[in-house]
């Protein structure tokens, strides 16, 4: 029996344990793949309090090393259910475990496009993340999609990279932070493709290049080896829905406290319902998280 369990082992459950800890409560983190989250995939982090420059790979590791030496029990399995009760049993692919409480910290999963042939094309020219792949295309004509800060970034990592950037993005100006989109116009390489969709993918093989489809129904046709892909992601909230309430677009929903409709079932993180999704705001909604789950403990 824990007094919390964790699911997911990102920046908000991570920081979530370390609280937890501080407060000296038993604490089980749950997590399918690999502890750090999408944060993992940021080659510098620059807007992080303290922090002017550090990789998403050092400060996941960092989180982790305190959380783990503070005494939280990290498992790596993938948690499918949760049944509800004075004791929460959180379910997981090998296993089951009892919590009085439990902390969803689940993220969320890459937004696809959605186009003939992107899932064949997965590690043949099509990617989800520039920093894991953007080395395979060294002086070669790459395409980023997106207009939010992970396409900005992306396209930023890449022009170091390739030869040849194409930012597409479908509609004329970005989400994104206007600070990066000042960096990529000062780069030669780097090519704006506004009001604009992919809507076709073309391969021998490997990637060979994509259709771009305007607003005004023109076509494009671009020669390019990689289309990394930044459109968004999706909340990992579907194995939970039963406890707590969704937003049309699957996002939880919870008030700044992250309390669910579920006593004693809290979110935080990317996975909630909220207007900036960062890696501040991550962290600070598993400090907020933990200490209302202290508070639920304590009644």
């Amino acid at each position: 029996m824990f007094d919390v369990v964790i699911v997911g082992a990102g920046p908000a459950g991570m920081t979530a344990a370390v609280y937890l800890r501080r407060a000296s409560k038993s604490v089980l983190v749950l997590e399918a793949k690999a502890y750090g989250g999408q944060i993992i995939n940021t080659p510098d982090i620059e807007n992080y309090p303290v922090e002017a420059h550090i990789s998403g790979f050092d400060f996941a590791q960092k989180l982790y090393e305190q959380a783990k030496n503070l005494g939280a029990e990290f498992r790596f399995e993938k948690a499918v259910e949760i049944r509800d009760g004075d004791v929460k049993t959180v379910v997981t692919t090998k296993n089951e475990y009892e919590a009085k409480a439990v902390i969803l910290a689940t993220g969320s999963e890459n937004r696809k496009l959605g186009v003939a042939d992107e899932d064949k094309l997965v590690g043949r020219g099509v990617s989800y993340c520039a920093t894991c792949d953007g080395n395979f295309f060294r002086k070669k004509r790459v395409a980023v999609v997106g207009g939010g800060n992970t396409a900005l970034e992306d396209a930023l990592y890449l022009a170091d990279l390739a030869e040849k950037v194409y930012l597409i993005h479908r509609r004329d100006t970005f989400r994104g932070e206007d600070a990066t989109v000042q960096r990529l116009k000062a780069r030669d390489n780097v090519e704006f493709v506004f009001n604009s969709t992919v809507t076709a993918l073309h391969a021998e093989k490997k990637l060979t290049g994509i259709d771009v489809t305007n607003k005004d129904g023109s076509v494009q046709n671009i020669e390019v080896s990689g289309l990394f892909v930044a459109v968004g992601r999706i909340p990992e909230n579907k194995n939970f829905a039963s406890l707590i309430d969704l937003d049309p677009a699957g996002y939880a929903v919870a008030g700044e406290n992250c309390r669910t409709k579920t006593p004693g079932v809290f979110v935080a993180g990317d996975n909630r319902v909220k207007d900036v999704r960062q890696l501040v705001t991550a962290a600070a909604d598993g400090a907020v998280a933990a200490t209302e789950a202290v508070k639920f403990l304590a009644q």
